[in-house]
């Protein structure tokens, strides 16, 4: 473990990195540019995407060589004991059409333990950051602030996209109209690091996610967690630690029940979540 000056210290890092990878990035937003496939036809990548991912890693390296980069469009690089998780657009679709929904996403572990996180909004100027002293929004301290009831809170999550229904067939069109009957509101953001950190930030109430990556949500389930929200991460329907190596997650506010995320976690994934791990006892303990 590390001291928390020194958690100060990688967060700091992660903050210049993502300034470096995600400031030049504005110069080209709404430019019009090119962009291939991953995956599938859904899953686009830009050049500027692996650009802003070698600017982040050479400022990462050259200030921490004791370094080991957990990459999007890279892979792993590396060997060095502080674990970097770097999303270097999340949000690439949005990005590339221009819609204003897209951040840089650091996280930084010692072995499995999250110990500092950035989210960066270059368009709305929002630096979202976390150590193990503070957490703060543009250096202001922040605490998550959702309703204590499901139905008058507001879900932000990309469920259901084509990658669900192709994993979960008419069950995930099902779930949605059950999620958008208990909850208020459900929004989709486009990028699941910014879900995470308006939670964070007290602007929204739960968020959710499948089949996302250690670079999607590292960062954000520690600026949640450090807000005093709580963070679930799921691997075939049992919450496992830690969660943001696990696939499948549920982000709440500390003192919020929502008993139907729990039971759609658990219907869709075959697992044995239920509605207690979302309820205020057990958030409260």
């Amino acid at each position: 473990m590390i001291t928390p000056s020194q958690s100060i210290q990688l967060r700091q890092v992660a903050e210049k990195a993502a300034r470096l990878g995600g400031d030049p990035l504005l110069g080209v937003f709404r430019s019009g540019m090119d962009y291939g496939y991953k995956r599938d036809r859904h899953d686009i990548v830009t050049e500027h995407d692996r650009a802003s991912e070698a600017r982040i890693i050479a400022a990462i390296t050259g200030a921490v060589p004791d370094s080991t980069i957990i990459g999007e469009e890279g892979g792993e690089v590396g060997t060095g004991r502080v674990r970097w998780y770097v999303d270097p657009i999340d949000g690439t679709s949005n990005f590339a059409r221009g819609i204003a929904n897209w951040c840089v996403s650091i996280g930084a572990a010692i072995g499995e333990e999250l110990v500092a996180g950035v989210i960066y909004d270059p368009v709305a100027g929002n630096m979202f950051a976390a150590d193990l002293a503070t957490v703060t929004l543009n250096g202001t301290p922040i605490r998550v602030n959702a309703e204590a009831e499901q139905h008058r809170a507001v879900l932000l999550t990309g469920f259901p996209n084509t990658k669900h229904t192709r994993l979960f067939g008419r069950q995930a069109l099902d779930a949605y109209d059950e999620l958008l009957d208990a909850f208020l509101a459900i929004r989709t953001l486009g990028s699941g690091a910014l879900n995470l950190a308006h939670v964070a930030a007290g602007w929204s109430d739960a968020a959710m996610g499948f089949r996302t990556n250690s670079w999607d949500v590292g960062a954000g389930a520690f600026i949640l967690e450090r807000a005093g929200g709580r963070y679930f991460g799921f691997r075939d329907g049992v919450p496992m630690t830690p969660g943001f190596l696990m696939p499948d997650y549920i982000a709440v506010g500390r003192d919020s029940a929502y008993p139907v995320l729990a039971a759609v976690m658990a219907r869709l994934t075959g697992g044995t979540a239920n509605d207690r791990i979302l309820s205020k006892e057990a958030l409260g303990s």
